[in-house]
């Protein structure tokens, strides 16, 4: 069974170094990064730098723009962590909890925790932006 192992380790190997070859040979010009893909790196770049210019439009001020920018993306990115947070806590829970009781209160502090944050990063932006354009005049 080893030797079956080792083998096919052998053979993934030495598969992925000619595929490594053929693809480096199919890029004619020698470029590491062709061009398509860093038109596509700068019209990605050129989007972000706009949306962080309507935010400091939107605000009055650079610094508030940024923040406001940042807390964006907080609330945009959390949502995936959030849910692997819970998925992972509820795996500790309800599955090795079984058998554990640690793992069982493990588990449910971990999620009461993973929710209250997804719930401060959901409703963050929602805050700074009723006390900046609120409150401030």
């Amino acid at each position: 069974m080893r030797k079956a192992i080792i083998t096919l380790v052998i053979f993934t190997y030495i598969f992925g170094i000619f595929c490594i070859g053929s693809c480096y040979a199919a890029n004619t010009t020698g470029e590491i990064i062709p061009e398509e893909t860093k038109s596509k790196l700068v019209e990605i770049k050129d989007n972000e730098l706009k949306s962080l210019e309507d935010y400091k439009e939107t605000y009055g001020s650079s610094t508030y723009g940024l923040v406001a920018y940042i807390l964006n993306k907080v609330r945009i990115y959390s949502i995936p962590f959030g849910i692997l947070g819970i998925a992972i806590s509820a795996i500790y829970q309800y599955v090795i909890g079984i058998r554990h009781l640690e793992a069982h209160y493990k588990g449910f502090n971990t999620m009461i925790a993973v929710i209250t944050l997804l719930v401060i990063c959901q409703v963050l932006p929602l805050v700074f932006a009723i006390i900046v354009k609120g409150w401030r005049g």
